[in-house]
């Protein structure tokens, strides 16, 4: 039985009679939340939530979404207002020290990022012991675990100065590993880091550039781009930012951490979701196939669903999917001569389904990963890479995170308890005696 007080939810055992006040505590914005950590130590009872769909893992101060009303905030600024008026570099510096900086600080943190675009030289080696068509995530993660063994002198998690020193790496090296797991698996040399050049420009020259041709990059394309690193930054304790803090309570090294988060962010439920958009418009193949996979939809009784319409998370329209929107539009138009099918269906599907009152009733409104896919698509980075560029995004809020939970004096290891349901004890029994 529970009773709820204004400041204490009473959870009482109905079997023994005993009861214990659980203090409700509440945070800036959100549902308040039941502290039960004294529920097994006056009961002997543990709560039971798979997915863990309504537990509070952790304070934090980083991110706030609100799903209902459409809200998602980086330590208190509006989405919208960050993705118009700044840029993924500065998004970066406020996960991580939850300001918006000065010029004098943007300036000495560009130029520390500056400083570590490099990876030391023999960690190029480390591609060529992949297969030649291995999928980039499946790089990214191993070379990503093996940025542990460079930073020996300046990896002690409870030193302030190494954990900052470690966030500017991973920000700052992000692009370049990303750019040599796409170079890799086209077979063409890599390019090294231009200074001179800005965060997203640099990531650009070094993922498209060749040493025969120049290569410059477009504003619009920059833009596009530089957005969807915006959005994709951080999202809450979602599954692999989840990953990062419960393999660093172990108290891992931080780039192991952020390469576990990387494995969990390749799963399809997770961030491959971009890539689900592509494959399911390569499967309509044509406009003219729209409304037969839209009717398969709205069938209850077949299992096909439409990629990149609705959220988990977002009951209204995804905040970040208004944003995008424009900017993938923009790019659309802005490519002289497009002919690609697979864009003309892209934007007839978007049409039906912000028309279509099946979809409006549902709220099933294109999504963030709807847009970035179709953006990617038009970059023309291959669908294999989709997720290493949301990993490249995602890491500068899993750096903070993990800041942030290893500066937190609540921090302890991560143990989720079970609901046991195997055999109970029983004796070992000889071979010759089973039957």
């Amino acid at each position: 039985m529970i009773r709820v007080a204004q400041d204490t939810v009473t959870i009482t055992d109905n079997t023994t009679g005993r009861s214990v006040d659980c203090p409700v505590q509440r945070g800036t914005c959100g549902e308040p939340v039941i502290d039960v950590r004294a529920l097994h130590r006056e009961l002997g009872l543990f709560t039971y939530d798979p997915g863990f769909g309504v537990t509070a893992s952790c304070r934090s101060a980083i991110t706030y979404l609100d799903g209902d009303a459409g809200v998602l905030l980086y330590r208190g600024y509006p989405i919208e207002q960050l993705a118009e008026r700044s840029n993924f570099l500065e998004v970066s510096y406020l996960l991580l020290y939850g300001e918006l900086p000065t010029p004098a600080q943007m300036q000495a943190f560009e130029h520390s990022v500056k400083r570590h675009t490099m990876v030391h030289e023999h960690l190029n080696k480390f591609f060529a012991g992949y297969r030649y068509d291995a999928h980039p995530m499946s790089i990214m993660v191993g070379v990503m675990g093996s940025m542990a063994s460079y930073y020996h002198e300046s990896t002690n998690i409870f030193s302030p100065s190494d954990r900052d020193l470690t966030a500017h790496r991973v920000i700052a090296k992000m692009p370049n590993i990303a750019a040599k797991c796409h170079k890799y698996y086209l077979g063409q040399p890599f390019v090294y880091p231009d200074n001179t050049l800005g965060y997203v420009e640099n990531f650009m020259n070094m993922i498209f550039s060749v040493p025969a041709e120049p290569y410059v990059s477009q504003a619009v394309a920059v833009r596009a781009l530089d957005l969807l690193l915006i959005l994709h930054a951080d999202h809450e304790q979602n599954a692999s930012t989840s990953t990062v803090r419960l393999c660093g309570s172990a108290e891992t090294n931080p780039f192991a951490c952020i390469a576990a988060g990387m494995a969990t962010l390749w799963g399809r439920a997770h961030g491959g979701a971009n890539e689900a958009v592509v494959h399911m418009l390569q499967n309509i193949g044509d406009v003219s196939n729209i409304s037969s996979f839209v009717a398969r939809a709205k069938d209850k009784g077949d299992s096909f669903r439409l990629m990149g319409f609705g959220h988990r998370v977002y009951k209204n329209y995804d905040p970040r999917a208004k944003i995008i929107r424009q900017a993938c539009h923009d790019l659309l138009d802005s490519m002289e001569g497009i002919d690609q099918p697979l864009l003309e269906t892209a934007m007839e599907l978007e049409r039906i389904a912000l028309e279509d009152d099946y979809f409006i009733e549902r709220k099933l409104y294109p999504n963030v990963d709807f847009y970035s896919g179709i953006i990617l698509k038009a970059l023309n980075i291959p669908v294999s890479m989709f997720t290493v560029i949301f990993a490249l995004a995602r890491s500068a809020g899993w750096i903070s995170q993990w800041v942030e939970m290893i500066e937190d004096a609540e921090m302890r290891i991560g143990r989720p308890r079970q609901l046991y349901v195997g055999a109970a004890q029983r004796d070992y029994v000889a071979m010759d005696a089973r039957r």
